[in-house]
């Protein structure tokens, strides 16, 4: 993989993640939509419901196979990600059938740090660096959610417009100049969510399938991102092949001294 793709995909794999491996768990399949049921829901008791279908969790630990196209620069590879809840995001890129690392990341709410380990180099960035590729409004916590098949806590509250059709919620609004909104399935689970900035020619959809059980809560195993950036797009297929929660993780990120830093 060039320079350019490696470093773009550490940043985006984040923010914006299908094979044809099979989840090993049973997928949880979503009841059909019913066009004809109406709820008296209120607006805070919509809102009760959808948070309490929230993924929570302390730690995080997954692996799954990918499909990486950067502007039409398609690769496979394996990816391992582990997670500490608001605090850590750690990622693993391995080609050639999971015998090689090329890239590690290690992403906090203040900091990004990349190791390219095909070409030795190292970069690490305050986490306004994102910001390059994506709207100022996208923090650390929604990181985490696109990857974990959550709403943003953030806007999942009273000043966004609630809407029931077919059975199904869509949560929907703007900050300042990102417009977001969430669509869910019968599960109460996101089966879609969509961030745009048409200021500046930024856009998100990430789309999940195939809920898995995890302890008490679901957890998607199919993500399906879709970024532009300007001229720049970048998809990602990702299905996971092994989803544990609440289980001791570590977040190896040691630099060689031969590394080149980039700044």
């Amino acid at each position: 993989m060039k320079k350019n793709i490696l470093n773009s995909l550490l940043v985006l794999v984040t923010v914006a993640s299908l094979s044809a491996c099979k989840p090993k768990k049973e997928i949880v399949v979503a009841p059909p939509t019913k066009p004809d049921v109406k709820t008296d829901n209120s607006k805070s008791e919509a809102l009760t419901l959808l948070n309490g279908k929230q993924l929570k969790f302390n730690t995080l630990s997954l692996k799954a196979k990918a499909t990486l196209d950067i502007s039409g620069d398609a690769n496979d590879v394996a990816m391992n990600f582990k997670m500490k809840d608001k605090e850590t995001i750690w990622v693993s890129i391995t080609a050639l059938g999971g015998l090689a690392e090329v890239a590690r990341a290690l992403i906090t709410p203040d900091s990004i740090k990349i190791m390219n380990k095909l070409k030795s180099e190292y970069i690490k960035k305050p986490f306004s660096y994102i910001y390059t590729f994506t709207n100022k409004q996208v923090n650390f916590n929604t990181l985490q959610a696109i990857l974990t098949g959550n709403a943003v806590d953030e806007f999942l509250n009273e000043k966004s417009t609630l809407k029931q059709e077919n059975g199904v919620w869509t949560v929907s609004g703007n900050r300042e100049t990102l417009d977001y909104k969430f669509l869910f399935n019968t599960l109460y689970k996101v089966s879609e969510t969509n961030l745009n900035d048409s200021k500046a020619g930024q856009a998100l959809k990430v789309t999940y399938t195939d809920y898995q059980k995890l302890n008490e809560f679901l957890f998607p195993g199919a993500l399906q991102i879709n970024t532009l950036s300007g001229a720049k797009k970048i998809n990602i297929n990702l299905q996971f092949v092994k989803i544990d929660g609440n289980v001791p993780v570590d977040f190896p990120f040691t630099v060689p001294k031969r590394y080149t830093v980039i700044n």
